[in-house]
């Protein structure tokens, strides 16, 4: 179940805040609605119950906050918005990737696609899709982990009426198993028919909070509202002059000098009290239609009560439903394998066990509810209204070191953005190379990278930061790791991943920059241009140390400032205005020594290793002593040291 208490939202500029003290429930094998106008606060309070938004006030899922477990999309799923993913990703694509990223096997894909109804849409791009199969793509990311509640904000929006039977036929077969489903909406008449308990939100505070069939009673129908010095006399005359007309009037007592009454008018009313001189105070039609300023001329304190009171009827007569009023099989929520018995009354949907329970070492049992594919059964819709649900996860591998990593590949692989910046480099590569052998006054080491003097980089290492700030720019930009919190996370394996998958990105562009360049310059002047030098070695450790070293810039530097052109940017800055710094500070000799620092560096290994280990180790010091080296090292332990300070005050937070 979820408990959401004191939820406030900070306050903005001489405003009142989006949400005001508002605190609710919404329980185990129920639907719970957020009913609200639009701005009434509806996605302001999911946002802080899943902790993507700083406020006030605290919600329990199952009795731990969202910052307290350890896995929180096998908790939550969410849905939020649009589905955040890139346009150019697949939807069978974007679906694995997240398997990777849950944890759970990759056929889970394939059968929450099934259960969408997107199986023949698998192929398409998520930018191709209309707002109907966004929101059942949506509904489907939730689900992909398996988890025990659902928090979705306004989830029928876009659908048409057979998307809507279907959405209805899900979400009833998701809390038949246990689970928790938190949904919000605009329309009261939805709130009604696909809610078990509707919590209405008005201008940021709770207003009311009832079962689905009293809320169909007391604001979707025409009422009058009294209030009167003698509401209990006034009460037991309406329903004496009912009996009288054998009409069908109802007075609900709401405690104090209120009234509501059901099936009359304010002329009836004032009649009846005129001839027996009771005092009236108040008058008035009313209609709770959720519209805007609907409530707003009675205190928020008089609606949050849940009508309770004598319900006044012809005793002769059955009561006739009200014109206004929905039809019972939607306004009172029925369970759809009990059609005569309300949700929440001793339905299968309020009482079937819990999805899954954790033992007493938090690990979650795996087993399938008992009768569950029964169930599952019988709410199975038709080809065009869905599949019911997919079946349970039953067997959840335990984290291992691997599984960002898939994640990773999966999402480097899945859009052509990183081949396209690929074969662009090399291009570029190629043909700057040509031209600078047809120039001449080049160095071949210089020449086999493409790498002008006046450029500061070669495109090889620009390229290579691009793709690194890539890797956590679209991250930021198109956000496929939110669907459980909203924002992306600042987990030290994401980003080793993402450090590791660049870097042999880089490595492998380094290698085919210098094979195109070199096979090009054989071809067009001949093996004297493309001879192997005498310090190759040492060469080709700088070449693959400095594209790897931006790479690594780009991915630690998007990540700090979350964005793409941000990490390319601090890439292109390091050999402008880092390299110059360290140049100055460690090419000169010391005040104390009249060695400069490379040479201090190059005799200061004490140590004679076995197997000639000193001369690599030499080697490494010589590259970190060069200015670009410094430069690059410098920046990635600035960078990494921003990154994990970020991530610690995230997390206090």
């Amino acid at each position: 179940m979820i408990q959401a208490t004191g939820l406030t939202s900070s306050p903005r500029k001489e405003l009142p805040p989006a949400v005001d003290d508002v605190s609710f429930e919404a329980h185990a094998g129920r639907v719970t609605a957020l009913l609200g106008a639009p701005g009434a606060g509806k996605t302001t309070a999911l946002r802080l119950m899943l902790e993507l938004q700083r406020g006030r006030g605290i919600t329990y899922f199952r009795g731990r906050p969202l910052h307290r477990i350890p896995h929180p999309s096998r908790e939550v799923g969410v849905l939020l918005g649009d589905v955040p993913g890139h346009p150019a990703r697949t939807v069978r694509g974007h679906l694995r990737m997240l398997c990777a990223a849950a944890g759970v096997p990759v056929r889970r894909a394939d059968e929450v696609l099934e259960t969408a109804g997107l199986v023949s849409l698998r192929d398409e791009r998520l930018g191709t899709l209309s707002r109907g199969m966004d929101r059942r793509l949506g509904l489907a990311c939730a689900l992909l982990p398996d988890p025990h509640t659902l928090v979705l904000d306004e989830p029928a929006r876009g659908l048409s009426a057979a998307e809507n039977r279907w959405l209805y036929g899900t979400l009833r077969a998701y809390t038949a198993q246990g689970g928790t489903v938190l949904c919000t909406t605009a329309d009261p008449k939805e709130a009604a028919r696909i809610a078990d308990h509707v919590v209405t939100l008005e201008r940021g505070r709770l207003v009311a909070d009832q079962e689905a069939a009293d809320f169909s009673r007391t604001r979707l129908r025409p009422r009058v509202a009294v209030r009167s010095p003698h509401a209990a006399r006034l009460s037991a005359l309406l329903a004496q002059e009912a009996r009288a007309t054998r009409r069908s009037v109802e007075a609900v007592h709401e405690g104090g000098n209120r009234l509501r009454v059901y099936g009359s008018t304010c002329a009836d009313v004032g009649e009846i009290a005129f001839r027996h001189g009771i005092v009236v105070h108040q008058l008035a039609d009313e209609v709770g239609d959720m519209g805007p300023g609907a409530g707003a001329s009675e205190p928020a304190a008089d609606e949050r009560a849940t009508p309770a009171g004598a319900a006044v009827r012809d005793a002769g007569e059955p009561a006739r439903p009200d014109p206004g009023a929905p039809p019972p099989a939607d306004g009172t929520a029925r369970d759809p394998d009990h059609p005569g018995t309300p949700a929440g009354e001793g339905s299968p949907a309020s009482v079937s066990p819990p999805r899954k329970a954790p033992d007493a070492s938090g690990a979650e049992d795996a087993r399938p509810v008992p009768g569950a594919r029964s169930r599952r059964a019988a709410r199975t819709r038709d080809a065009g209204a869905g599949a019911g649900l997919p079946p349970p996860v039953s067997v959840r591998p335990a984290p291992r070191p691997l599984r960002p990593l898939r994640y990773e590949i999966r999402r480097a692989t899945g859009v052509g953005t990183g081949f396209l910046v690929g074969a662009a480099v090399l291009v570029v590569s190629a043909l700057t190379a040509v031209l600078l052998a047809r120039v001449g006054h080049t160095p071949q080491p210089r020449l086999l990278a493409a790498w002008p003097r006046e450029l500061p980089l070669p495109p090889a290492a620009l390229g290579a930061g691009l793709l690194g700030a890539l890797a956590f720019g679209d991250e930021f930009r198109h956000p496929a790791l939110a669907a459980d919190r909203g924002t992306v996370p600042r987990r030290l394996g994401l980003l080793t991943a993402k450090l590791l998958v660049a870097s042999v990105t880089a490595l492998v562009l380094a290698v085919l920059t210098v094979g195109c360049d070199a096979e090009l310059l054989y071809l067009v002047y001949g093996r004297e241009v493309v001879e192997v030098p005498a310090d190759w070695l040492p060469l080709s450790a700088g070449w693959l140390g400095l594209v790897t070293g931006c790479a690594c810039a780009g991915v630690l530097a998007a990540g700090v400032f979350r964005s793409t052109t941000a990490g390319l940017a601090v890439v292109v800055a390091v050999p402008l205005l880092v390299v110059p710094l360290v140049h100055r500070a460690t090419d000169g000799p010391s005040a104390r020594t009249p060695a400069p620092l490379a040479s201090r560096l190059r005799d200061g290994v004490p140590l004679r290793w076995p197997f000639g280990g000193e001369r690599h180790l030499e080697a490494v010091l010589r590259l970190i002593a060069q200015p670009v080296g410094g430069a690059l090292t410098l920046s990635l332990a600035a960078l990494l040291c921003a990154y994990l300070l970020t991530g610690l005050r995230s997390r206090v937070r």
